[in-house]
């Protein structure tokens, strides 16, 4: 969360008349960023995280776990504490500066930065722990005796109507609230103007509350709503969207969504080409990384057939109308829009001849007066293209004070659309009156329960980031394909049920797979024995064609403009490899490094289970570890601190291979193993409580957890920092 302006919030009926003004102005700040910025060099490979967690409040008398909702109070020490040069002193070695602390949408919330950016360089990537370590720390010393600090997604009884489940408690408003929400009321939310404002103008632009829903999990005793009969949830998980029929967990808030807890990487880029071809690569392993960091299992109080947040914020923020969602015939819209403000990218926008134009294989409307605005301002059609969709949106936030800008010196009018377009993976101009860069921000991510799982994520993203730019790796493939992927990405155990489309062949094709050192050099224990568990495996559904167009029966084309001409939809079933000879097991090596090569088809798309995509094949195929392996080995870097990575890198290969699980699946295990829980799908106060405390005793090291971490795990410092407020 970025800083928050000061000013006098307008509501949508004030700002709707806006909305052009604020985007006519936004793209001339745009174009005033682009001309300064479009063919200067920057500072190289910087980068940041940004971890949210949620402030747990324990009333142990009454076994109750519940949301603190002090962020103002403990934000205002924590920022004054950053100041404090007695802080420096408790500052671990390997930390370059004091971090920052930020407000988000729930007041229970916090989030955190490193105070300077970190580089790609190995030595300054063993240190990223550290400091995600000291954060935590800092936090700790301003909680109460009774509070800790979790960083866990969901909050499983976010919203539960049969007792509190905040301190101070809250109740619900359906009339005088922002939401009109009948399950949570304002005081969830931060204060500031932004966010009240933003959820109310989210539900009255969309004309009616938002609707989330997600699969409820079926276990013996759960009590169907009337009109259902779903069978149990014991075998593949359902559709992560529940179709008719499928029972759900309901929900009605902005503040189920964004009140969610994530891990987001941002990346500076040399310049503005390397930034547009990362942010490419990123967008086919977003789902990808999205199951491997599943840590939702539940909302509203009960489990659901589900394992990660993405659909739930979607639809917390979905602000299109009925026009504009295909159920009314367009008339007072502009656009139909497949898609909410947060959801999975559109277009690719590198200006490489490898983004060919049948990837964009799915309706995406664009704003083409915006679009020809650009190009003739000497943007090209990709980069134009992927701006004028962005601006296909409303403001949804507007201070009287700021509707006049100096275009020249500000970016707020281009941020306010840019800003609530919350994708996957978001590209970012230089800021103004600043040295920073071109930025792709990588945002899937859940965030984990422990510093060092998302250190080992932040690493892994970056180190594969390096090794996109070294190797001039190719990960395109159908945006169709992505969608999908995402989808599956949620649902239950998809990390080692599912699988995921991947391009088979990514190296260029002069130089092969085998052309690289793949090999892991492990260094860690092996981690713990699985066997109790079932063995990593793939959907036995057979791979099948897909057609894609539009409800109005268009076609898109070229970039995914929308085409009002005859002719068939782009068939996905060409892009797909359909494997009939079984694959051998896997025996948790990162690939061979003395493959042939594969005569078939470079731009095929195959199916691949988790552990394929992360670990790589027998056949030649190097799985996203397979190339970090590579980067890493053509690296000049002492033994010590491979070691080093290794340690996190680990943690990533043996989730993927099934031999640790996600977070989802740890909780989840947790919930329906407490001897309170009574096979009813429900997540009760005592079990929330118990699980919140377990999940602190985790982090800390308290409790061992090796099927999660593996067996050499070390938690974080349970105390403080000791500083006097």
């Amino acid at each position: 969360m970025g800083l928050l302006a000061l000013g006098t919030p307008l509501n949508w009926e004030e700002t709707k008349p806006l909305a052009e003004h604020i985007r006519y102005h936004g793209i001339t700040q745009f174009l005033h960023t682009y001309r300064r910025w479009k063919d200067t060099q920057g500072k190289g490979l910087l980068w940041g995280d940004e971890i949210e967690l949620v402030v747990v409040s324990f009333d142990d008398e009454h076994e109750r776990a519940l949301l603190s909702l002090r962020q103002s109070e403990i934000l205002q020490k924590l920022q004054s504490v950053t100041l404090d040069p007695a802080l420096e002193k408790y500052k671990p070695k390997q930390c370059s500066s004091i971090p920052t602390f930020h407000p988000e949408y729930g007041r229970y919330m916090l989030e955190s930065t490193p105070g300077a950016p970190f580089t790609g360089l190995p030595r300054d990537l063993v240190t990223v722990e550290a400091d995600m370590q000291f954060r935590r720390r800092i936090i700790r010393s301003y909680l109460k005796p009774n509070e800790v600090p979790l960083t866990i997604t969901s909050w499983p009884r976010l919203g539960v109507t049969d007792s509190s489940f905040t301190d101070p408690p809250t109740q619900p408003d359906p009339k005088g609230s922002s939401s009109r929400s009948q399950y949570v009321g304002d005081l969830l939310t931060n204060p500031h103007a932004r966010f009240p404002t933003l959820t109310a103008n989210i539900r009255e632009r969309r004309g009616s509350l938002v609707d989330i829903r997600v699969p409820l999990f079926i276990d013996e005793n759960t009590e169907q709503p009337e009109g259902t009969d779903a069978p149990m949830s014991n075998g593949h998980a359902t559709p992560a969207k529940p179709g008719p029929g499928t029972p759900y967990i309901h929900m009605d808030a902005m503040a189920f969504g964004m009140g969610c807890c994530c891990l987001q990487i941002t990346f500076q880029a040399w310049n503005l080409d390397e930034a547009r071809r990362v942010y490419d690569a990123l967008v086919p392993v977003a789902p990808i990384m999205l199951a491997l960091t599943a840590g939702s299992p539940a909302f509203r109080g009960y489990l659901a057939d589900v394992d990660a947040r993405w659909n739930v914020i979607a639809a917390s923020v979905d602000d299109r109308t009925e026009e504009e969602r295909g159920l009314k015939p367009l008339k007072n819209d502009r656009y139909r829009i497949p898609k909410s403000r947060y959801d999975c990218v559109d277009l690719y926008i590198a200006n490489d001849e490898r983004n060919r134009p049948e990837y964009h294989d799915t309706h995406v409307p664009i704003d083409e007066g915006v679009r020809q605005r650009l190009l003739d301002n000497g943007l090209d059609d990709k980069l134009a293209s992927h701006i004028a969709h962005l601006f296909i949106r409303d403001p949804l936030v507007q201070f009287s004070e700021t509707i006049d800008q100096d275009d020249s010196a500000s970016m707020d009018h281009f941020e306010n659309i840019q800003s609530t377009n919350w994708q996957t993976v978001r590209f970012k101009p230089p800021p103004v009156n600043s040295p920073i860069g071109w930025r792709v921000e990588f945002r899937p991510m859940e965030i984990q329960m422990t510093d060092f799982e998302n250190a080992a994520f932040s690493i892994f993203i970056v180190l594969l980031t390096r090794a996109i730019i070294s190797f001039d790796l190719n990960f395109y493939m159908p945006i169709s394909l992505v969608d999908e992927n995402m989808q599956k990405a949620q649902e239950r155990d998809a990390a080692r049920r599912n699988k995921f489309y991947f391009r088979r062949h990514v190296f260029p094709p002069d130089r092969p797979s085998r052309s690289y050192d793949l090999a892991s050099r492990p260094v860690s224990p092996p981690g713990t024995d699985r066997s109790s568990r079932p063995t990593p495996h793939g959907s036995s559904s057979n791979l099948r064609s897909h057609v894609h167009a539009d409800a109005d029966g268009s076609q898109p084309n070229g970039h995914g403009h929308t085409s009002a001409a005859s002719g068939s939809a782009s068939a996905s079933a060409s892009w797909i490899f359909d494997p009939h000879a079984a694959h051998h097991p896997r025996d948790g090596s990162n690939g061979s490094n003395c493959s042939s090569p594969v005569e078939e088809d470079p731009e095929e798309v195959e199916a691949l289970t988790l552990d394929e995509a992360i670990n790589g094949r027998p056949d030649g195929f190097p799985g996203l570890m397979g190339v970090v392996n590579a980067y890493l080995n053509s690296l000049n870097v002492d033994v010590s601190t491979k070691c080093d990575l290794r340690r996190y890198l680990d943690l990533i290969k043996h989730r993927a291979q099934g031999r640790l699980v996600t977070p989802a699946t740890w909780m989840r295990d947790y919930i329906t193993s407490h001897p309170k829980y009574a096979k009813d799908s429900v997540v009760s106060e005592e079990i929330t409580y118990d699980l919140a405390k377990a999940v602190d005793e985790v982090e800390r090291g308290v409790r061992l957890a090796p099927e999660l971490l593996g067996p050499d795990y070390v938690g974080s410092e349970a105390t403080g920092c000791k500083l006097k407020s």
